[in-house]
């Protein structure tokens, strides 16, 4: 069990989401934050999708125009180095399994007036179907309920249920979709505000939300996804990918891998969101690489 108590994984059980003060240092998180801004300048590679900055945009200005990337850690060595960092591994050994492997990552900028994301669960986009699914969602800023903090309903991954999903029109929220006719009063979420350096662990099948950034400043976080290694990945990436019982992009994080037999594959890419079709349907995905 690690520092913060054994009733952690109870409470993640039973919540379906934990809170864990201080994950990181804060040396950690000031490295965090100029590794995105290189990351949204394009110093660390391509991203499908992003314009890379012009040398006299201040860096607030890139971050505010940039809002989500999606998998940096494909670009970023210090966010690849991130996915596998002790503080998170030794919460995920309790909540998930002595095995874990890294399926996703995301960056949120999230500057002034950005949107939302309206009701939604992670398994919905990130197939596991083992209820294994984890986020952990690191605050690079103060997070609070006017800069757009996530809100939770807590309880409500007990079902093990996949809420269907329609076009919300609200324009708090990204262009997209919603859970919805789901059993549980929206009154009963709760914002978690976190200090810089905190971290939040929530299950796949939690709904979650939050609304615009009302503040002077930018959100900036990076939530990575997790699952157990015992499982296989039946992920297609979106509809980038042929159909597949077990997507092997994937990063082992601690434990062993009873799959290793496999192989792992390169298909992912780090992209904007909203990136064009013609971004995300490149020919060289259609190419399997094997390591």
């Amino acid at each position: 069990m690690t520092e913060h108590g054994a009733g952690l994984a109870e409470s993640y059980r039973k919540r379906g989401f934990v809170v864990v003060p201080g994950l990181l240092e804060p040396d950690e998180i000031e490295v965090l934050r100029d590794e995105a801004v290189s990351v949204c300048r394009g110093d660390r590679g391509e991203i499908r999708g992003l314009v890379p900055a012009d040398p006299d945009e201040s860096d607030q200005d890139v971050i505010n125009r940039t809002h989500i990337i999606q998998l940096p850690h494909k670009v970023s060595p210090v966010m690849f180095e991130l996915l596998s960092h002790p503080a998170i591994t030794g919460i995920l050994q309790q909540i998930i399994s002595p095995n874990v492997k890294c399926l996703h990552s995301i960056l949120f900028l999230k500057g002034p007036g950005k949107p939302g994301q309206a009701w939604h669960q992670d398994e919905h986009y990130n197939p596991t179907r083992d209820r294994s699914l984890t986020g952990a969602w690191i605050a690079l800023d103060e997070v609070t309920v006017e800069n757009g903090c996530i809100w939770m309903i807590p309880g409500s991954h007990r079902p093990g249920v996949i809420w269907p999903n329609r076009e919300h029109g609200d324009a708090r929220f990204d262009e997209g979709y919603e859970s919805f006719g789901f059993p549980f009063d929206e009154d009963d979420s709760m914002p978690v505000e976190m200090a810089a350096g905190d971290g939040v662990f929530f299950n796949g099948y939690l709904l979650h939300r939050s609304f615009p950034n009302h503040s002077g400043g930018s959100r900036r976080a990076i939530a990575n996804h997790y699952m157990s290694a015992e499982s296989m990945l039946p992920w297609d990436w979106d509809g980038r990918l042929p159909p597949t019982n077990d997507m092997r992009d994937i990063v082992m994080v601690c434990g062993t891998d009873p799959y290793a037999y496999k192989g792992t594959e390169d298909w992912l890419y780090a992209h904007r969101r909203g990136e064009s079709e013609e971004d995300r349907h490149p020919d060289d995905v259609k190419t399997r690489i094997r390591s």
